[in-house]
């Protein structure tokens, strides 16, 4: 399989991580990016797209570039090719209009954890037979957790939840941290202990049976210290209605930029 990687920024070099540390041959790894300086050992680096199909080009430049690359990606691609679109809010109509000569497309949302092989990878395409889809899925299976919407309707919602929602944590991070210094314990360390804390605690709700919500439930004790927390955050429903108000403004503009690319 060969593999083009066009426009390796931020995300784009986190699944190019990713993969390399799951063990892809980085012979079969070609970047296209005039402002990357390096590329790992092994990887061709190039400035403009060679004139030669490959058989997945994983997109990775600004939604606003779309039109400006749309023709320069264009001799890298063929009847033969699974074209991998990580640009939020750009819906599979835009991109066959802009990529009408590539074999299939799918949509792919996924977040900077895929360097670690830890991210969610929403997924939603047309032109890919079952084969196909399982061919795709086993390339982003080392980048995390690939999951295949039942429509293409849900992925502004998923973008919001598993794309941003780790700007979400981390917010929620900081300010467990922010917080406990306010209360007068050592910055740094409150952030140290902060980090552990969220870490250990989305580990322990990964490997476990139960909900996060019955976890929650088992590590409060009926008039605690963790209960007396828990009633600040569930009164009104406060943690709830903040959270939903945040996907749904990370939602809504997510079908902004849609609306954009399809005009």
């Amino acid at each position: 399989m060969t593999l083009l990687i066009f426009g390796c920024g931020n995300m784009g070099g986190a699944m190019l991580a990713g993969w390399l540390a799951g063990g892809l041959d980085p012979a079969q790894v070609t970047v296209v990016d005039p402002f990357l300086p390096a590329a790992p050992a092994g990887v061709t680096l190039l400035r403009e797209v060679p004139a030669r199909g490959f058989d997945v080009v994983l997109l990775g430049v600004k939604p606003q570039m779309l039109d400006d690359v749309a023709p320069a990606l264009a001799p890298a691609l063929g009847q033969g090719t699974v074209l991998l679109s990580i640009l939020a809010g750009v819906e599979l109509a835009s991109l066959a209009a802009r990529f009408p000569q590539a074999g299939a497309l799918v949509r792919v949302m996924p977040n900077l954890a895929a360097a670690i092989g830890k991210s969610p990878l929403a997924l939603f395409g047309q032109g890919l037979d079952q084969a196909g889809r399982d061919r795709i899925t086993a390339l982003l299976q080392p980048l995390g957790t690939p999951e295949w919407l039942a429509a293409e309707g849900e992925f502004d919602l998923v973008t919001a939840l598993a794309g941003c929602g780790p700007g979400f944590v981390y917010r929620f991070i900081d300010a467990l941290a922010s917080g406990a210094a306010a209360l007068g314990l050592d910055p740094a360390q409150a952030q140290r202990l902060a980090v552990a804390t969220v870490e250990g605690a989305a580990q322990l709700a990964a490997a476990s049976a139960h909900s996060p919500a019955e976890l929650a439930r088992r590590v409060a004790s009926p008039g605690g210290s963790t209960q007396k927390g828990l009633d600040v955050l569930d009164q009104d429903q406060a943690l709830l209605r903040l959270i939903e108000a945040t996907l749904r403004a990370s939602r809504d503009r997510n079908a902004e930029m849609a609306a954009a690319a399809r005009g």
